[in-house]
Formats: structure tokens, C-alpha cells, sequence
């Protein structure tokens, strides 16, 4: 069984995910969905960019009794950005059924305005481990009919210190629940809170490791002198469309796309210090292609899902194997293959060794030669953002701002890309060709019955 159309689903979920290109389910979601709908709790290990929001997503929506406008299904993840990525593959899995209110709670944003939107009731709350149990102790937020409890990337809450706030959550819950547990890796840590919090939970593993025929890992010597220089070779030789550089510092991040960008290339930078507008904006130009290449750390990067990732180079090797493979993960998805390089000094042979023991690989470190500069042009991005001071919450829609652009402006529809819809603001990425026509287009002309102020982010 790997056709969705196989599941015992409602035939407007499978005609909606026959709308959203959801035909053959992936590893992940066969084994997970039929155990989800019998009311199973699960264990589940599969790596980054899996499947795993459609895997507990579709039998939740299924199992939610849309008329009860009371909290039924809570899903923690460990940063905003993946909250953002969670709520909105919700949003889209869940326009097979009318009046549900899926509502995301992450802290950047202004507790009071989010209380406010609780008032109104949700079935589901997609958010962090921080803002959920704030608003618990607040008494703000009710878990007492929850029916789901999703705990996502559970390995990274770990790691990032939220493991006794997922704890303290779910002593709010009602013990008679379900448990869905997924995780990249399953340090002991992970199996031990687990087993607190599962009843006879199924597990549920799928290959953790990365395929050299889907993933082509490389490591080379680069002594730090030589790091900015190697890190502009391996673009020029490979030309990827769009690339993340990782580093473990967030001054390494802020210095290294600073002097990409002194090169003459288009990088942007997302680490710990940016504001939470900042980095949202940074996420959605590179994922609209309005830039081709994201330096990060790994904590800001996190959420992160690139379809067509072409390139991971890791500027700095991660100081744990996890890391490192959650950093790899993020190409070589969707059928495609993809290639992750990374830059290491002979002092971090250790390191290699573990990624090979764990992988069961035997990489080597090889010599780095650097080239000389090529063609600057093909690492440019094909499309400029611009963003719009309107939003979901004032109405509009993508249609409003297509219309806008094509049938009024001339612009063809295939030279505008990705529309991003947040409450109160929208990205739109377009061609760079006709890029200044259509800032003007949207300056001049009136969307729903008025002019919104317009930024064009080069």
C-alpha cells in the first residue's frame, strides 16, 4: 500500500490531496497514518524532510470533530520558523473541511494579541515549547479536551534546552490522549522521556541514514585563512540555484556573508541575534529565490524546507553528529539529488570519524584546491521580493495581488513567483526583469478598495 487513495479517508481529504499533488505517500506516512487513525501512540525516527507534517496532519484533521470549537490537537515544535512551516502545510491539508481554525503560538510575537485570538477558540494549536506553557501558567490556554499530542523534531527541543517545558506541558493535558513522538534521532534522553509519556507506543523507523546516490558528501582540508576563498570556489564550480552555508557562530555567519556579499554575491544571514520579522523575511526571499544563498547557524535555520536545495556546505563542521546530519538532510529531497561539502582542518579528523561510524560511511578528508573565479552571473538570483503593509487580516488574498500584477499590469504570470501571506504583510517575489514595473504597479493601484505601502527589498 502506497497510494493515499488506499487509506480509509474521507473523500474530501483524498480529493483535496489529489489537488495538492498528494498521490504516493512517502516511506514515513505509510507506516505512521493507518496506526494514527486506529488512536495509536507513536514513536516515529525519520530524518528531516520526510514527510512528516502530511504524516500526523492527515489523520488529525480526520479525527478532529470540527463542530467543538474547543483545543483538540496541540503540536510542539522547537522554533518558530518550523511552527510557521507546520501551520501552514495545516492550513493547505485542511481546506477539504469548512470552520477549522488552526492558530499558531510562538514567542516574537505580542502575547496579549495572541491571547486575544485564543478567545475565539481553535482546534488546533501549532507552537513553542515556551509561549504554550506561558499562556498554560496564564490560564489562558485550555488543554483539558485535547484529544492529540504532537511532539515534532523532539531531538532538537532537546538540544536546545526546551525538554523540561515540554515536560511541564504536558502535565496540563489530560491523561487519556494520543502521543505522536517523532524524531531525526533518538538519543537516550529522547527514549526516556518517551517512554514517560507513551502508552504502548508502535515504533516506527525509517532509514536515518543519508544515501551517497541521493546525498554526495565531501570533506575537504581548509585551513581557517583559506575558509572565505574555498567557500566562493565550491559556488563557482558548482553553481547551484541556492545554497545554505552553516556555521556554528552566529559573528562567523554575520562576517562570512558580509564579505560574499562584498564579492558581488547575494547572500543573506539568519542567526540568533536577527529580530523574529528579520528572519522571517530573510527565510521567505531565500525560499522565493529573491536570494541564492542563506548563511546560518543552526538554531536560526531551523524549519527551514527547501524543496530543490541544491547545495549544504558546512563552513564549520557541527561539534555532534546529529548535527551534522540535520544539516546534510536538508538536500537531496523530493526525489532529487543533492551534495553537501564540508570545510574541516586536520585537528577535526575526530569529528569525520564520528559522522563515519555513525553513517556506517568511511569519508575521507581530501585536499582542497581552490579556483579561480568564474561567471558571477549565474549565482544571482532570478527574482527581487517585494513586500506589501497588508496582510491575511486584511483580506487578501494571492489572487488579489496576482490579478493585480497580470491582468491589470501586463505582467505575465510566469514571471511572478512565490506569494507569501503572513497576518499582516505579504512577500511577492517576481522577476528581476520586470521588477520595478510591478513596484509601481502595486503603488499606483488599489488592492481591495485601497493603497498599501510598498518595499522593494534588493
Amino acid at each position: 500500500m502506497n497510494n493515499f487513495n488506499e487509506l480509509s479517508l474521507s473523500k474530501p481529504m483524498l480529493k483535496n490531496l489529489d489537488a495538492l499533488k498528494y498521490q504516493i505517500m512517502t516511506p514515513i506516512q505509510e507506516k505512521t497514518i493507518p496506526v494514527i487513525l486506529q488512536g495509536e501512540d507513536i514513536l516515529a525516527q525519520a530524518k528531516t524532510g520526510s514527510g512528516k507534517t502530511a504524516a500526523f496532519g492527515i489523520p488529525l484533521l480526520e479525527k478532529l470533530k470540527v463542530s467543538r470549537f474547543r483545543v483538540q490537537a496541540l503540536i510542539l515544535c522547537p522554533t518558530r520558523e518550523l511552527a510557521e512551516q507546520v501551520s501552514g502545510e495545516l492550513r493547505r491539508l485542511a481546506k477539504f473541511r469548512h470552520n477549522i481554525k488552526i492558530l499558531k503560538l510562538t514567542g516574537g510575537m505580542p502575547l496579549r494579541k495572541q491571547e486575544h485570538s485564543l478567545g475565539h477558540q481553535a482546534q488546533i494549536i501549532v507552537g513553542t515549547p515556551g509561549r504554550i506553557l506561558k499562556m498554560l501558567q496564564r490560564e489562558t490556554l485550555n488543554l483539558e479536551e485535547l484529544q492529540i499530542l504532537v511532539l515534532d523534531e523532539a531531538d532538537r527541543m532537546l538540544d536546545m534546552g526546551f525538554i523540561e517545558d515540554v515536560s511541564q506541558i504536558i502535565s496540563f493535558a489530560p491523561e487519556q490522549r494520543q502521543t505522536l513522538f517523532f524524531s531525526a534521532t533518538l538519543p537516550q534522553e529522547i527514549k526516556s522521556l518517551s517512554k514517560k509519556i507513551l502508552r504502548k507506543p508502535q515504533d516506527i523507523s525509517i532509514d536515518t541514514g543519508h544515501d551517497p546516490k541521493v546525498i554526495n558528501q565531501q570533506f575537504f582540508f581548509c585551513s581557517p585563512k583559506e575558509k572565505i576563498q574555498g567557500v566562493v570556489s565550491l559556488l563557482f564550480t558548482h553553481q547551484p540555484e541556492s545554497t545554505i552555508i552553516f556555521c556554528n557562530t552566529k559573528d562567523s555567519c554575520r562576517r562570512l556573508s558580509a564579505e560574499l556579499n562584498k564579492l558581488g554575491l547575494h547572500s543573506l544571514a539568519i542567526q540568533g541575534d536577527l529580530e523574529q520579522k528579520e528572519r522571517t523575511e530573510a527565510l521567505i526571499r531565500f525560499s522565493n529565490r529573491s536570494s541564492t544563498i542563506l548563511v546560518a547557524t543552526d538554531v536560526a535555520a531551523r524549519g527551514l524546507d527547501i524543496p530543490d536545495l541544491s547545495l549544504v556546505i558546512n563552513y564549520d563542521l557541527p561539534f555532534e553528529t546529529e548535527t551534522y546530519i540535520h544539516r546534510i538532510g536538508r538536500t537531496g529531497r523530493a526525489g532529487k539529488t543533492g551534495l553537501a561539502i564540508s570545510l574541516m582542518q586536520k585537528k577535526e579528523q575526530f569529528r569525520l570519524d564520528l559522522i563515519n561510524e555513525t553513517l556506517g560511511s568511511s569519508y575521507e578528508m581530501e585536499i582542497f584546491e581552490s579556483l579561480s573565479p568564474k561567471d558571477l552571473q549565474s549565482l544571482l538570483p532570478p527574482m527581487v521580493t517585494i513586500s506589501i503593509n497588508g496582510g491575511r487580516k486584511n483580506k487578501i488574498s494571492a489572487g488579489d495581488i496576482l490579478g493585480t500584477l497580470t491582468s491589470e499590469g501586463g505582467i505575465k504570470g510566469s514571471e511572478v513567483g512565490k506569494i507569501d501571506r503572513l497576518e499582516y504583510i505579504c512577500f511577492i517575489a517576481v522577476n528581476k526583469d520586470v521588477a520595478k514595473k510591478a513596484q509601481q504597479l502595486l503603488e499606483n493601484r488599489m488592492i481591495k478598495g485601497r493603497k498599501f505601502r510598498i518595499i522593494y527589498h534588493d
